[in-house]
């Protein structure tokens, strides 16, 4: 088990290897991202609920579907392995699971990714991925506690490892998002399908599709090598670097054939996210527009009042701090911490790192549980990563009105839907 100072050491050594490897360049590339108009937003931070899908006090919440342990090769990892996929199925999201064997420090274990595709048929993909599994400790007894009673089973999980911030919530945060976006990317799949011409500035954005990764097998089972982690992203990273497919007769991109690996625009990972005032910074030059891109969103919806949440003041407009480390001229942010992310960043993927550093108080212990999480905090990344990813994709629905960041009048208008927003939060 490794701190976070050890394991950021050895990912700058495989960023100095890095620094003299080819990248995999994006197709897009760096690219100004146009803010959603005022009724896209309103629907976005409303529909649905932002604290449903992560509220642990609802025992039907996708956060209480996977805050039970979960270590691999358990039956509490593939009641939530197929939590996930009956989850996306009932989205129409096509799902695929990546099954594999592998040698562990505690005997030969199975391992499952998730991957949801919402178009299967786009030749480039955007990745949110997080890992699943929790962390095996021999100490806990690993039984199906899903099928005790509900009170019974909250007293069991607590004396075990369930990963709250490590990444139950990451993950229940990335099926909020599915869900969310999930009428405006199905809207823009039918258009595309069924020939609609894409405006000239959207169509090399219609080439993209959201994929949700989820890794299996990202503990160490002893302590943190190379071997004895990130078992699920490095299996998946090698299928798909040697997985070649065909071109795309009907899409503009991928002339040529080349592999699954080389079809991912970028990789944003998230973990450890969930507990109070988190830190995050930016790892890699390539996706500092992506990370300064998330701080602007941040900074729209906090100002607007769209984090206010219940009693909570600390949210309030002109009261709450910044998630992130804003990047400047005297703070040259490369590197980053182990974590998924590096098999596919050694083979040239561009990256977006969302974690928390430093680590949450509580990480690897048994008190990361619902108790260290902050409904207001989950609330939050929920609105920042649907506006993000809204803006990324272009998913404004037809014919609404777009506009730059810094239209005063628009702003106004803002504010007004967002106290709008947080009345109907009460």
């Amino acid at each position: 088990m490794l701190s976070s100072s050890l394991r950021m050491w050895l990912s700058w050594c495989s960023i100095l290897w890095l620094a003299q490897s080819s990248f995999q360049a994006s197709v897009l590339g760096e690219r100004s991202l146009t803010a959603l108009s005022n009724d896209a937003m309103a629907k976005l931070l409303t529909t649905p609920d932002p604290v449903k899908n992560i509220d642990p006090r609802n025992p039907s919440s996708h956060l209480s579907k996977i805050l039970i342990p979960r270590a691999p090769d358990t039956q509490n990892n593939t009641f939530v392995r197929n939590y996930l996929i009956s989850t996306l199925k009932g989205l129409n999201w096509h799902v695929e699971t990546d099954e594999f064997e592998a040698d562990t420090p505690v005997g030969r274990k199975k391992f499952a990714n998730v991957i949801a595709t919402k178009d299967p048929d786009a030749p480039r993909r955007l990745i949110l991925s997080a890992h699943f599994d929790s962390k095996y400790f021999p100490s806990y007894p690993m039984n199906q506690v899903r099928l005790l009673h509900a009170v019974i089973q909250y007293s069991l999980t607590c004396l075990q490892f369930v990963g709250a911030t490590d990444s139950a919530a990451p993950c229940a945060m990335m099926l909020d998002a599915a869900e969310a976006l999930n009428p405006l990317l199905e809207a823009r799949m039918k258009r595309i399908k069924n020939g609609s011409q894409l405006d000239d500035e959207d169509e090399d954005v219609g080439d993209l599709t959201l994929q949700l990764v989820f890794f299996d097998g990202e503990e160490a089972f002893k302590d943190w090598t190379d071997t004895d982690s990130i078992y699920g992203a490095r299996h998946l990273a090698e299928k798909w670097d040697t997985t070649y497919i065909s071109p795309h007769t009907k899409r503009r991109l991928m002339n040529d054939v080349t592999t699954e690996l080389a079809a991912i625009e970028h990789l944003i990972l998230l973990d450890l996210l969930g507990a109070k005032q988190p830190l995050i910074r930016s790892s890699f030059i390539d996706t500092a527009w992506m990370f300064d891109h998330m701080v602007a969103v941040e900074e729209r919806l906090g100002t607007n009042g769209a984090f206010a949440y219940d009693e909570e003041q600390s949210m309030a407009p002109g009261k709450w701090t910044s998630y992130f480390v804003k990047r400047n001229k005297d703070i040259f942010h490369m590197g980053g911490i182990g974590d998924d992310h590096l098999p596919f960043l050694n083979r040239g993927v561009s990256i977006l790192h969302i974690i928390a550093n430093p680590f949450p108080r509580v990480w690897h212990s048994s008190k990361d549980d619902a108790t260290a999480l902050d409904i207001p905090t989950m609330r939050r990344w929920n609105l920042i990563l649907r506006v993000f990813l809204a803006e990324y994709f272009e998913l404004e629905p037809k014919g609404s009105k777009s506009r730059s960041l810094n239209d005063p009048e628009e702003e106004e208008a803002d504010r007004y839907v967002a106290r709008s927003v947080s009345e109907l939060s009460l």
